[in-house]
């Protein structure tokens, strides 16, 4: 007797990083083992946002629109990858602080399980346990897959 799979829905966040399309790679292995549905998505940090408005003297309008063009595409990138193994997939945009967005998704979604890139930084320059992957997992509310660049076969 075959045992159903533990996850019916995964959520995979990018940013574009080598990391997160890493991890994406790993969702759709995950997904086509199970054949479960993914749902990516890409979130635009309003207050990096506001950031590099100020920083630069740019339009809030035109940053947004450039990253909504650059997430799109890796959006595009992801999907192409689900549906190239038969897999149903949504690319999803949102605005906000990342971690938030992504577990306020997760839970509309019924999502159950993140899969999440992580990259870590050591030194002087390293950002308190990767951020936007710890509180997503203090956050989320399901299990969170965090893994590291690259995902080995």
């Amino acid at each position: 007797m075959e045992e159903a799979s533990p996850f019916t829905h995964i959520l995979v966040p990018t940013d574009g990083s080598e990391h997160s399309i890493s991890a994406g790679q790993l969702a759709v292995r995950i997904a086509g083992i199970h054949r479960i549905p993914l749902t990516f998505v890409y979130v635009i940090d309003t207050i990096a946002v506001e950031k590099m408005a100020s920083a630069t003297n740019r339009a809030i309008d035109e940053i947004e629109a450039e990253l909504r063009a650059k997430g799109q595409s890796y959006l595009d990138y992801l999907t192409r990858m689900a549906a190239y193994r038969g897999l149903e997939a949504e690319a999803v945009i949102a605005h906000g602080l990342p971690h938030t967005e992504i577990a306020n998704l997760a839970r509309e979604r019924g999502i159950d399980l993140i899969v999440i890139g992580h990259s870590s930084s050591h030194g002087p320059t390293r950002v308190d346990i990767g951020s936007v992957s710890r509180r997503v997992i203090e956050t989320a509310p399901c299990p969170v897959l965090v893994t590291r660049h690259p995902v080995r076969r």
